[in-house]
């Protein structure tokens, strides 16, 4: 009799102590993968596991993302120091050892240098020297991952990430077992062509010219060619002068460039990456919106006075100041089109220490300002420029055109939730810059001149307020038009709402506006278990534009209709103000929630 307790208490702890190894198993399960950095096309992760190798027991950090980015292998060979692919594991229970890395591949710069990268899905392992806990507590880990993943033109911003994981180390035994390719212990590396400083500063002025015949910098061409062919009737000096005030202009922007580096690197060990801005899209529709308005300008719409109080002043100094807020405009406006060429000047630029990367992007300035410095130096030159004519015109012209043509490709560059309220934006903004210049002139009486003015800077500040926000998230689970989806619906006594749109219909925008983004209306579509469907009718071929017209004999959009449970008629809405009778009709209907509770209870009470 005293051996069956005995047994019994025996059993009870064997299953005890299984019971808390299970519970303790459960902290090696993998972590979810985390983004380390990435764009709106792609980006890339990594994850934590506890694994083996070669019989030592760590964490295995598994990286993931396209082949098309990539992570610096080495310090040397990274776009600027300490950019390199960095693992590092920190924990007070724990001792970690050097991290294995991966073999790496080679990838050719724009430089035609051989630089080491790890790209795809690939592993580093950090082994575990020593554990400071007992064997069967758990310890808290921290992995910091940190470096930088670009393309071959282009970089992403640098990262730096740290990923948190609690291990059990009295388990390390029956951790799995991994083996890649590691780094061999000697470097191997094939060095691509030595440069030497002058040969890549002579890079750095080539790409300078080279910005002088990019498409972007052709609307600002007319301005300077008329500047120049009026420059020809002053003295030599005065036109030398007027030349160097526009390369400065040219210069200060890249100055500008080359202190925003200076500042990221010492107070924040990051650099500045060429394109980074484009990928900001209030700097690409604030780009494409002033292309119109210099389009605008090409098209005589209005022009640029200089205030008699400013240039009365010192008729010696009368036009410096546009001259230099034109170059530096040309040298914005070039941008948009030395994408590629600027962003293999600026990785070699910052690989190089502070003074260098400073002195190779001041370069890349006095490369694109040199011919004008020189065209305007030379008055034999500037004799054999045509005389100004209809011809002039002509050019100003078609070259307003051209700049439309690239507003329009950064408009279209833009997310597509932004592109139509920039759009619309845009037409509203010309508008106000013809009222602004065309509803008055000379002999218009100041106070009329400034109630024209005043209202058409409240018009552009309101339809800014009004288009460029990016759009609302969407309150209701719209689901694509399906006939049969409607129908089983319909079947199982679900309410229907049907909104029949198209992108080109305007009423159909305001009706989202003022019905299907009420907070209220959302959230009794979702307490009355609503399915809404939106049927797009853009397309003619489309399934719910042939519904429309066949199905439903509805002459166009906006469109609403609702579907109610036992009853034969749908209700109909046709404009867009209809979002309180809408309400009242959801408010009728009975909570699907409550229904389905009701009907469990009165089942469980029969049982």
């Amino acid at each position: 009799m005293r051996k069956k307790p005995a047994a019994i208490l025996w059993i009870a702890c064997v299953l005890l102590a299984n019971s808390c190894g299970w519970g303790q198993n459960t902290s090696t399960i993998p972590t979810s993968p985390v983004e380390l950095t990435g764009n709106e096309q792609q980006s890339m992760s990594a994850r934590l596991e506890v694994a083996r190798m070669d019989g030592q027991a760590g964490i295995a950090v598994i990286f993931e993302g396209p082949n098309e980015l990539h992570y610096y292998a080495r310090a040397e060979t990274a776009p600027a120091a300490g950019f390199e692919l960095k693992v590092e594991a920190k924990s007070e229970n724990f001792v970690f050892g050097k991290p294995v890395l991966p073999k790496w591949d080679i990838i050719v710069d724009p430089f035609g240098r051989k630089v080491e990268v790890y790209a795809g899905r690939f592993t580093v392992f950090v082994p575990i020297k020593k554990a400071n806990v007992p064997t069967k507590l758990a310890g808290s880990v921290k992995v910091k991952i940190s470096g930088q993943a670009c393309t071959n033109m282009v970089c992403l911003l640098p990262f730096e990430k740290t990923l948190p994981v609690t291990i059990d180390y009295s388990q390390a035994d029956s951790w799995k077992e991994i083996s890649f390719d590691t780094t061999p212990n000697e470097y191997q590396v094939v060095k691509g062509p030595s440069y030497s400083l002058w040969f890549a500063f002579g890079l750095a002025f080539l790409a300078g010219l080279s910005l002088n015949i990019m498409p972007c910098v052709w609307p600002v061409l007319p301005i300077i060619v008329m500047r120049i062919v009026e420059q020809a009737k002053q003295s030599k000096g005065r036109t030398t002068i007027m030349g160097l005030a526009f390369c400065l202009g040219i210069l200060l922007f890249f100055a500008c460039l080359a202190g925003a580096n200076i500042i990221l690197q010492v107070f924040y060990s990051t650099a500045l990456q060429w394109g980074d801005q484009f990928r900001n899209p209030a700097f690409v529709a604030g780009m494409a919106l002033l292309l119109v308005v210099l389009a605008l300008f090409m098209f005589g719409l209005f022009t640029v006075t200089v205030p008699s109080s400013i240039s009365g002043k010192a008729g010696s100094g009368k036009g410096y100041t546009g001259a230099v807020g034109m170059g530096f405009l040309a040298a914005i406006l070039s941008t948009p089109c030395s994408f590629a060429i600027l962003a293999a000047a600026f990785a070699w630029a910052q690989a190089q220490r502070l003074v260098l990367g400073t002195l190779a992007i001041m370069v890349i300035g006095v490369g694109m300002a040199v011919p004008y410095a020189i065209l305007t130096s030379m008055p034999g030159l500037l004799k054999r420029t045509p005389k100004p004519g209809r011809w002039m015109e002509l050019f100003k012209q078609t070259i307003g055109f051209v700049l439309l043509i690239i507003a329009v490709k950064l408009i279209v560059a833009l997310p597509e939730v932004r592109t139509t309220g920039v759009l619309y934006f845009a037409v509203i903004l010309a508008f106000c810059v013809w009222m602004w210049s065309a509803w008055v002139d000379y002999n218009t009486k100041p106070s009329r001149k400034w109630l024209v003015r005043i209202i058409a800077i409240v018009l552009a500040v309101t339809a800014g307020w009004t288009f460029l926000p990016a759009p609302a998230e969407e309150l209701i689970d719209w689901q694509k038009y399906d006939a049969a989806a409607i129908e089983t619906a319909k079947a199982e006594g679900r309410p229907v709402l049907i909104k029949f749109t198209a992108d080109w219909c305007l009423s159909c925008q305001a009706a989202d506006k003022l019905v299907f983004r009420r907070k209220d209306i959302a959230k009794l579509i979702e307490e009355k278990n609503v399915l809404a469907f939106k049927a797009d009718t853009t397309v003619k071929y489309y399934p719910a534009t042939i519904a429309l017209k066949n199905i439903y004999n509805e002459p166009g959009v906006p469109v609403t209709i609702l579907f109610i449970p036992a009853k034969q008629e749908s209700v109909r809405w046709r404009g867009m103000a209809f979002g309180d009778q809408l309400k009242t009709h959801l408010e009728k209907l009975p909570s699907q929630k409550y229904d389905y509770d009701e009907k469990e209870n009165k089942q469980e009470s029969k049982d």
